[in-house]
């Protein structure tokens, strides 16, 4: 969080914040609080370059009267907590045990969407996975149907074949010899 910011919430001046903690600067290490750089100031600058009604008015009041002529501090959450210990009024006090809370609340819900994009990502991977195996069977299952196809065309034609021979030997037996019998044949025949 920026230190006008910060200030806005405590409900001081900007400068006093700042007063407060260069007079503090061994609480502060460069993990708790850093400045923006002229680029990282001047990027900022650009951003907020919108309609004066989305800013607070002391914001606006602030920035009208003063300008904003140095990079500001930017504090991280325990840069925050260690201002409770600089700023002792009871303003302050409360309003950074407010922060803390915040800042417990955005962390959980950095782990719940953490843990949601954990299950998402696995899920993607099992939905994955089944489209493969479903593609695998569909492909299986098409070369059994050409395998099949193919061998039921094969029985189709031995049937046909032996049909075929099976007719023509009906044939040859039904019809009636010409020409004389065998005895064997006839005696066979009457028994």
């Amino acid at each position: 969080m920026l230190d006008r910011d910060l200030a806005d919430l405590y409900n001081v001046e900007t400068k006093r914040l700042n007063e407060a903690v260069k007079r503090n600067m061994e609480r502060f290490p460069p993990d708790f609080m850093f400045q923006l750089s002229k680029d990282e100031f001047q990027n900022w600058r650009s951003q907020i370059a919108t309609s004066n009604s989305l800013m607070s008015q002391t914001a606006v009041s602030n920035t009208i009267k003063m300008g904003m002529r140095k990079q500001p501090f930017a504090f991280t959450e325990l840069g925050v907590s260690m201002l409770s210990s600089v700023l002792n009024s009871k303003e302050a006090i409360q309003m950074n045990i407010n922060i803390m809370r915040a800042f417990v609340l955005m962390r959980q819900a950095l782990s719940e969407l953490s843990a949601t994009n954990s299950r998402v990502e696995q899920l993607t991977r099992r939905v994955d996975d089944l489209s493969h195996y479903v593609d695998d069977i569909l492909r299986d299952q098409n070369d059994i149907n050409e395998a099949t196809t193919l061998q039921i065309d094969l029985i189709q034609d031995s049937l046909a074949e032996l049909h075929a021979e099976k007719t023509e030997r009906d044939e040859e037996n039904s019809r009636r010899r010409i020409g004389f019998r065998i005895e064997k044949e006839e005696t066979a025949a009457k028994q």
